[in-house]
């Protein structure tokens, strides 16, 4: 199972080396200060934005990988019946949203991490909407050829 660790001045989704085959990658690297907002969210399925890209989706057993959406991109590791630790990130990061079901109880997580991040938005403990973009004939097909890149 995945783990959420600071080291030095990054946060790092450590992944299992299953998880690392299923996501076709390894772990995950940002920044702290790419860090705005951490919030946990009881429902794993809640964490999910957007399609799947990349890795493993087995609908109720585990989805593990990266999720596009029209916002961006997201990284999740997520197993059903587990609380999820949401790290949402700023744009300059590689991804917007680090969706991660962890073994450590969730909340005291989600509290360590809000202490080391150095300018962190605790304005509300939920996660922000995704912003829609406006929608025409053929915006899907922009978003899915988008996406894809």
């Amino acid at each position: 199972m995945a783990r959420i660790l600071v080291k030095g001045d990054h946060l790092v989704v450590r992944l299992s080396w299953w998880e690392k085959a299923a996501a076709h990658r390894g772990s995950v690297r940002v920044p702290l200060a790419a860090v705005r907002r951490v919030t946990v969210e009881p429902d794993w399925w809640r964490a999910l934005r957007g399609v799947a890209l990349h890795g493993v989706w087995i609908p109720g057993v585990l989805c593990v990988g990266i999720r596009g959406h029209s916002g961006g991109q997201d990284f999740v590791a997520v197993r059903p019946g587990r609380r999820v630790v949401c790290v949402e990130l700023r744009p300059t990061a590689a991804f917007g949203l680090l969706a991660v079901s962890v073994r450590d109880e969730v909340e005291a997580m989600a509290q360590r991490l809000r202490r080391v991040v150095p300018d962190i938005d605790a304005s509300t403990p939920w996660r922000q909407p995704l912003p829609v973009a406006e929608e025409t004939e053929t915006s899907w097909k922009e978003l899915s050829v988008k996406t894809l890149r």
